[in-house]
């Protein structure tokens, strides 16, 4: 069997017409038809009135917080156990991330423990859907109208899941989506910011673009953005992977199936939760929690002599060298985070896995759990 890739994107649609498209034309920058026609499409398909094309999903936090006019003073709302995205662009806009413990049986932010941390310094909640299932969102929304916060929605992971029907990244004042490689759609680097107030869509259209004023003479500015801006190949990739993000998602959730009906027997681990009262597992990766940290090492290590790559979790935010020197969450304690942080880990779940790949994957867990 050869090496098996955490991911594997599939490029088999409009991806090569498209793109030549944009090299027969010369129209290879951040200018270009495919960029707007991403953004309108990619917006009426997650149920939004404006979509912001970027250059990575972290740029698109970066703007979103910016947009909000969230600083110093303001404490944002946030899960410890993400990816360092959301933390630093917080941090980096001078307010304060305030972290919550994760649900044991989701992954997700607990929702249950997000109100005894208002503060009258809390401006947002920032939730991350995580891994396959969204986070509970009434609650968090009712939160945020009971006491006037933002809500800023990371949905990087979750193109094309719904909470209750509707799709993760409509629930945000702002949401942002990633389009690395190893989501739903790619366009190899890329992300967007999704509004719907049209004033805060084009406030986030100007970060994007060194905060170029709308009007008035070039070059000079009032405030600093960032080059954040997609090109119109990034943008061509996109569209012709959204064509496509309905048979994705089919292809995600028969992997996720396949790796849970092999898997049913295998001990020591927990696996992750198929659906809830409000979503089905949309299976963006296929997640494994051991029982302990040793069994978790110790069967990635197998898996890896076996060629078959795998990932581990994210490190939680309160546990993160760079804020713990900068001075940050001394003594915070969030043992389920830190669990799914030490003992979890990600099998091969690109849209580019085979049948074959999943069932060399699958017998050689079951035959280490038989050890």
């Amino acid at each position: 069997m050869n090496f098996i890739p955490v991911n594997t994107p599939l490029l088999d649609g409009n991806e090569e017409k498209y793109l030549l498209e944009c090299i027969r034309t010369g129209w290879i920058s951040s200018e270009g038809p495919f960029i707007k026609q991403f953004e309108e499409k990619f917006a009426d398909y997650i149920g939004r009135k404006e979509g912001i094309a970027v250059a990575n999903g972290s740029g698109a936090l970066d703007i979103a917080v910016q947009a909000l006019r969230i600083g110093p003073g303001d404490e944002v709302i946030m899960p410890t156990f993400t990816i360092i995205s959301p933390a630093q662009s917080v941090v980096r806009a001078g307010a304060m991330p305030v972290l919550v413990d994760s649900d044991p049986v989701t992954w997700n932010m607990d929702v249950t423990r997000i109100e005894e941390k208002i503060t009258s310094k809390t401006k947002a909640i920032l939730i991350v859907h995580i891994y396959g299932l969204p986070v509970d969102m009434d609650p968090v929304l009712e939160l945020c109208k009971k006491n006037k916060l933002l809500l800023i929605e990371d949905a990087a992971e979750m193109h094309g899941q719904t909470y209750k029907g509707k799709k993760c990244g409509s629930f945000g004042d702002i949401s942002t989506f990633s389009f690395y490689p190893n989501k739903h759609i790619t366009t190899g680097e890329g992300g967007m910011v999704m509004v719907d107030d049209p004033i805060l869509a084009e406030r986030c259209r100007k970060l994007r673009n060194l905060a170029f004023e709308p009007s008035g003479r070039r070059f000079i500015h009032y405030e600093l953005g960032w080059n954040y801006r997609m090109t119109n190949m990034q943008a061509a990739l996109g569209l012709a992977q959204l064509e496509r993000i309905d048979e994705h998602i089919i292809k995600k959730r028969e992997i996720g199936r396949a790796y849970e009906v092999g898997l049913k027997g295998i001990k020591g681990f927990q696996l992750p939760l198929r659906k809830t009262e409000f979503a089905e597992n949309i299976h963006w990766v296929f997640g494994l929690v051991a029982e302990t940290p040793i069994l978790c090492e110790n069967v990635v290590n197998e898996l890896n002599v076996a060629a078959i790559a795998t990932r581990p979790f994210f490190w939680c935010m309160h546990e993160q060298p760079v804020f713990k020197n900068m001075g940050m969450f001394i003594g915070e304690r969030y043992p389920i985070a830190e669990k799914l942080s030490r003992n979890g880990f990600y099998l091969p779940s690109g849209l580019g896995l085979s049948k074959e790949s999943s069932e060399y994957i699958i017998s050689k867990l079951n035959e280490l759990s038989s050890c």
